[in-house]
């Protein structure tokens, strides 16, 4: 690998404000602001509006929705005729 290529690889703290969630980890992303971490170190902060522990599916908050299947509602829309579509000829 040419090192010159490679981008900048460095701890940085994501935070949900939403959630009030932050978490450190190594990323390209960078920022302006900074953020003064649990072990005294500052890192760059980048703010995100959904993370694992805002995001409904991972909290558990996801709502389900009771929806009938495309077939169906195509029946109940125009009804079933009865008339075979799928048989064939035999005569």
């Amino acid at each position: 690998m040419q090192q010159d290529k490679q981008p900048d690889y460095h701890p940085v703290v994501f935070r949900d404000r939403a959630a009030g969630f932050a978490f450190l980890t190594r990323s390209t992303a960078t920022s302006e602001r900074t953020i003064d971490w649990d072990d005294g170190e500052s890192y760059p902060v980048v703010d995100v509006e959904i993370s694992s522990e805002s995001h409904p599916f991972y909290t558990g908050k996801a709502r389900t929705v009771d929806s009938e299947g495309r077939i169906a509602q195509f029946e109940k829309r125009y009804g079933t005729s009865g008339q075979g579509g799928d048989e064939k000829d035999t005569a």
